[in-house]
């Protein structure tokens, strides 16, 4: 059992670091440069990512799955990480990168890989459409507001122009837009033609590979220095400590099966490559964040195997 959770977490995270090797390998060898890793980056914040989050919630069934108690948790679990994020960020100096700190601690792999790991276990993922849905719009307020406070850009600002640019940022973000027309679709039950649901899968597939080269393109081992202690916290936030924190809560409360699964999934994996394209298009230098990607995806593989493992050996699941 072991080896077999252990072979699906690696099966599930090696192919993720390896895109961001490779998009730093085409960097090296100049079939990428500074200039169309930035339009690379525009590209997928603008169109692919929204594109995915539509395709994943518009037809997404959530009445047939509602559970009330399971989606507040989800959510109380994620404002509650946000602002345990908030506060680790506060130990670093340099306020410019505080958002970068807070994004990439509390950001999950949620919607990528908890629907394939729960997939994998259960046969299908219900539940996990519906914590993407608790998590999701969260995840992507949150960092709009925190990388726009923080951002290198506008700090200096007076308060009121700075909110008034932050909530405007906010009605225009693409990845908000594409949450928001998704979830009204579904709630409207629209039906989806097939040329439709097509041209948006091209698009929606796109999203993943893309960024994670995009990010591997733009990583710089020479920025990394003095970031290695801030990001091994990220990491160990990220991976274990929101686990030790919640999942407890979780099985005290009832939840057992395929739901503490999607919330070990929601508490702990990796680091989202979206939170790099975030960080860029909102004026950051994205070094910390691409940093954590890196390190959360490599560790995450053993340490959801762990947590699964506990979690099978004592009965929960």
């Amino acid at each position: 059992m072991f080896l077999d959770n252990l072979a699906f977490s690696l099966n599930a995270t090696v192919p993720v670091f390896l895109m961001m090797v490779c998009g730093w390998v085409f960097r090296r060898i100049d079939l990428l440069d500074d200039h169309t890793t930035g339009v690379l980056n525009k590209f997928v914040f603008r169109t692919t990512l929204p594109a995915l989050l539509f395709y994943d919630l518009s037809a997404a069934d959530f009445q047939a799955v509602w559970d009330g108690r399971f989606f507040a948790f989800c959510v109380c679990a994620t404002l509650l990480s946000i602002a345990i994020a908030a506060l680790y960020s506060l130990l670093h100096r340099d306020r410019a990168e505080r958002g970068e700190i807070i994004q990439a601690a509390y950001r999950s792999s949620a919607a990528v890989l908890g629907i394939a790991f729960i997939n994998n276990i259960y046969g299908q993922a219900t539940i996990a459409a519906l914590m993407v849905v608790a998590t999701v719009p969260i995840y992507n307020v949150a960092a709009v507001v925190t990388l726009s406070l923080t951002s290198p850009e506008k700090t200096g600002r007076s308060g009121r122009a700075l909110w008034l640019t932050t909530l405007r940022g906010i009605v225009t973000n693409p990845i908000i837009l594409g949450i928001a027309v998704g979830l009204l679709w579904s709630a409207a039950g629209i039906p989806q033609p097939f040329i439709l649901r097509k041209s948006v899968s091209y698009l929606a597939n796109m999203a993943t590979p893309l960024s994670l080269i995009a990010l591997g393109a733009s990583f710089k081992f020479a920025e990394t220095k003095g970031k290695v202690g801030v990001t091994a916290g990220i990491a160990l936030i990220k991976l274990g400590a929101f686990c030790a924190i919640f999942l407890p809560a979780a099985v005290a409360l009832g939840f057992r099966g395929e739901k503490l699964v999607a919330i070990l999934v929601m508490l702990g994996s990796a680091t989202t490559g979206s939170c790099f394209v975030m960080a860029k298009n909102l004026g950051h230098r994205g070094t910390i964040t691409a940093f954590a990607v890196m390190l959360t995806t490599l560790c995450s593989a053993f340490t959801l195997t762990g947590w699964l493992f506990a979690l099978r050996t004592l009965g929960y699941i």
